[in-house]
């Protein structure tokens, strides 16, 4: 993976593709319009991209919703504020990820398993997928990465039950 750069830089064009890999395969490709890119956070917007509507149970995504999404070379994790078509904030998806890469147009993030959901008003603060990432073999493969993987999901803990994740994104 090419270094971070400390450098800001301009977007080359107004247009990426998001890649997601999981377990060494693509999970989805879409593409966003790039929002900003400060040599280390790097954050696009995109429409709902999976077909249809998703019911978690405590949160619907559906056509027309927006994401938000903010992605980090140096942080193991992305936080993707989700709005409704017509303005009305939802909460946050946060996927625990590998830190970010931006290349030739294509940002790669490879999903962890692990994710946390807060609800818009931060009343609702929810680990999910933590069997998945036990099931995973990561910590037997890359017990480094298990590691950090556990560390950025109780660091977005942290920051959503104290100063809200509002802060992390100023």
């Amino acid at each position: 993976m090419p270094a971070p750069s400390a450098e800001p830089r301009a977007p080359r064009s107004k247009g990426v593709v998001v890649a997601l890999t999981k377990a060494g395969r693509t999970k989805i490709r879409y593409p966003a319009e790039l929002v900003r890119d400060d040599g280390t956070r790097v954050t696009v917007r995109a429409p709902w991209a999976a077909p249809g509507v998703r019911d978690f149970g405590f949160v619907r995504f559906e056509p027309g919703d927006v994401f938000t999404e903010h992605y980090w070379r140096d942080r193991w994790f992305a936080v993707k504020e989700v709005r409704t078509a017509g303005g009305e904030l939802k909460g946050w998806y946060c996927d625990i990820t590998r830190p970010a890469v931006l290349a030739d147009g294509v940002l790669a993030v490879e999903d962890l398993d692990l994710d946390l959901w807060v609800s818009a008003d931060g009343s609702s603060v929810l680990r999910l997928d933590e069997d998945e990432f036990e099931a995973s073999g990561l910590a037997a493969r890359d017990p480094g990465a298990a590691g950090a993987a556990a560390e950025a999901l109780d660091e977005l803990e942290r920051l959503a039950r104290t100063e809200g994740l509002t802060a992390l994104l100023a």
